[in-house]
């Protein structure tokens, strides 16, 4: 469990067979530790998600778009062992990003003061290792107002087929797994990245400042011991002060066995940072998987017509969309980015769609905006976060501009959905009801919204195959 080396080496998808070849998992029940671990504690699980997406594990847990110490105090001292905190940051540049996260740090430190709370943050980030990784975690360190002793990055998303083996990232692609650095999530202007092997990659994102040799690696072997959970505890205890640790993990018995161990070394006083995806966050919080929700459930019946919202430009998106266009019953309405760059052909755009969309649900069908597939326009090129930027809000406008409530509401990434569940609905505070796609999660807006108690249904930008999204709305 030392240091590893690098494994950049390794290049080209591999068999998927690849996670049957590893050791037997944890054959005891980790789970049932952490969850015992976890109704001890009265340490409070708080998720800073940099976009909406990171709620794809849980249910009867509260999302918070408010960080307003009163607010925080209230969600610290709720009996359940767990809240997120919306803060969209990924949306926003780095200064910004960490500015805002560090806000809300302070916040929570003095919120908890007030409420005589502990608690311990879990960074919930992207599973294809896009967001403001050091920018963020340093922000964290600054204002939480408690002494961190190490970072523990953990990648792994097994709903959207996201598994760290031997150090190296993969994302499941049908019967492949490909290294991260190899897709198109590793191309993103904004946050591309050259390193699979994530010592590499926090090597890269830390500008060199924390060595690939200096990361301590719980590999896979570790974690599938029969002293697993003591072993992590060991290596918690024994890593020197502010390393950085990379979990590897196949499998959810992997991160049950993690968690053990690191609730353990909590108890003996240890505060790490916990960048993770939303895999995690489930087992820290000691939250029972449940079924899918039935999408007849989410998406109601009868009139009007549904809505959804395409603002994601992933390759998966766009196939998703190509998908959903040929179901009959749809209405396919796209906004010219290129229309978006001066101000009077904006207004016209966002008119001319808002109108198109109206007109689409009163007849019974499901309108589908979405944003031109060009990954260049007037405004720039896609993934640039100044262009994201004035698209989302053009995506707003137009849920503002709608005279009646949808049938129900789909948002496609994770921007578009903070950004018409914070500016076109106005979200405060909503609560996870579950899942109704693997990966996929279901909010239920509050009362002070635009539509009270609507079920915002929130769809990743890169979770699902190219049918998914029709086959939901096929049920409705």
């Amino acid at each position: 469990m030392a240091s590893s080396p690098a494994r950049d080496s390794v290049t080209g998808p591999v068999p998927r067979t690849l996670l049957d070849s590893l050791p037997p998992v944890f054959a005891g029940n980790a789970f049932e530790d952490v969850r015992r671990l976890v109704g001890a504690s009265a340490v409070k699980t708080v998720v800073l998600d940099d976009d909406p997406t990171g709620t794809q594990t849980v249910h009867g847990i509260d999302i918070l778009a408010d960080w307003s110490v009163p607010s925080l105090r209230a969600a610290l001292e709720d009996p359940r062992p767990c809240f997120y905190v919306l803060t969209n940051s990924r949306s926003l540049p780095g200064p910004k990003a960490a500015a805002l996260v560090g806000e809300i740090a302070g916040n929570l430190s003095l919120a908890a003061r007030a409420s005589g709370t502990d608690f311990v943050v879990v960074s919930r980030s992207d599973s294809t290792l896009r967001g403001h990784f050091a920018a963020e975690l340093e922000a964290l360190r600054t204002n939480l107002g408690y002494a961190v002793s190490g970072t523990i990055v953990i990648p792994a998303f097994f709903e959207g087929g996201r598994y760290t083996v031997d150090d190296v990232h993969y994302v499941a692609e049908g019967d492949k797994l490909v290294p991260a650095a190899e897709t198109e999530f590793a191309r993103d202007r904004t946050f591309g990245y050259s390193h699979s092997n994530m010592t590499e990659w926090i090597e890269e994102k830390t500008g060199r400042s924390v060595r690939a040799s200096e990361v301590i690696s719980i590999d896979i072997g570790t974690l599938r011991h029969a002293e697993g959970a003591k072993r992590v505890r060991r290596s918690l205890l024994e890593a020197p002060p502010g390393a950085h640790l990379v979990v590897n993990a196949a499998a959810y018995s992997d991160l049950e066995v993690f968690v053990h161990g690191l609730l353990q070394a909590e108890a003996m006083g240890k505060r790490f940072l916990l960048r993770t995806a939303a895999s995690f966050v489930r087992v820290r919080a000691g939250i029972e998987a449940r079924p899918l929700l039935a999408a007849s459930d989410v998406l109601g019946e009868g009139a009007p017509g549904g809505l959804v919202i395409v603002g994601s430009y992933t390759g998966r998106t766009t196939a998703q969309l190509k998908s959903l266009l040929a179901l009959s019953g749809t209405v396919g309405i796209e906004v010219a980015v290129d229309r978006l760059a001066t101000p009077n052909s904006r207004a016209v755009e966002i008119a001319r769609v808002t109108a198109a969309a109206r007109e689409a649900m009163r007849a019974g069908h499901h309108a589908v905006v979405y944003t031109s597939r060009s990954r260049e326009s007037a405004l720039g090129i896609a993934g640039e976060l100044a262009a994201g930027q004035i698209v989302s809000g053009a995506l707003v406008e137009i849920v503002r501009g709608l005279p009646e409530r949808p049938r129900f509401l789909v948002t496609k990434g994770g921007i578009t959905s903070s950004e018409v569940a914070i500016h076109g609905l106005g979200m405060h505070r909503a609560r996870v009801l579950g899942q109704v796609a693997q990966g996929v999660p279901v909010w239920e807006m509050g009362a002070e919204t635009r539509f009270p108690r609507m079920k915002l249904v929130i769809w990743p930008g890169n979770v699902g195959d190219p049918d998914a999204l029709r086959d939901l709305i096929s049920a409705a």
